[in-house]
């Protein structure tokens, strides 16, 4: 899609014009949870060239939906992060998650950030199966999550800090297979497929509230 947009005065046109971009969306799903280095968001879009993203942060900068500053001191780091505008577009991308789930032709093979499986944990939970609450870690490269599963559903969030005692580690991939895979848990940690910390009965519990279809 060209820059000059489409030059319509219909509403759905108008949003396409500020994130119709290829890749426009999913850099937006890559700051979702918080704010990122450029080298961390390239991370999460492996198939993106550089010069690209920087044009399309550069595009979604000017369009008001993200702003690029730099972190107070320790960090004293350049990073991206997502204004109110790029946050409302939460109800796209979730929208898109259910949309997508019930057509034919995923393949879960392909390349899972780490935030997108955060994203996609989010809309595919089940809160009626969630019998208490439960707090769970994630760490995927050089990302790590806290998240709280209960009965208002999965809330992740970065966590800069110390993980909770039940902690899964993998990839993206691989822990959206004990997430999403028909396996338990227990036999993928115990032979390698995830790191798991924590109780093996609490971790099925925690996957056991999420379910990838409609």
């Amino acid at each position: 899609m060209s820059r000059n947009g489409y030059n319509e005065g219909c509403l759905a046109a108008h949003a396409l014009d500020l994130i119709g971009d290829r890749w426009a969306l999913l850099v937006l799903r890559e700051l979702m949870l918080g704010p990122k280095r450029f080298g961390l968001i390239k991370a999460g879009l492996p198939g993106i060239a550089t010069n690209i993203l920087t044009r399309r942060l550069e595009a979604l900068e000017a369009s008001g939906l993200l702003r690029h500053h730099r972190l107070p001191p320790p960090a004293s780091v350049a990073v991206y992060e997502l204004t109110e505008a790029g946050l409302a577009t939460r109800d796209v991308i979730d929208a898109l998650c259910r949309w997508g789930v019930q057509q034919p032709g995923h393949d879960p093979t392909k390349f899972i950030s780490p935030t997108a499986l955060m994203l996609s944990m989010r809309v595919m939970v089940r809160p009626d199966r969630v019998t208490s609450p439960i707090e769970a870690g994630f760490i995927m490269g050089d990302e790590r999550f806290t998240a709280r599963l209960d009965m208002t559903g999965f809330t992740p969030r970065p966590a800069p800090g110390a993980l909770p005692a039940l902690t899964f580690s993998g990839s993206g991939n691989t822990l959206a297979i004990a997430v999403y895979g028909p396996s338990p848990v227990a036999p993928l940690a115990a032979g390698g497929v995830i790191g798991l910390a924590g109780d093996p009965d609490t971790a099925q519990r925690f996957v056991d509230a999420f379910r990838l279809g409609a």
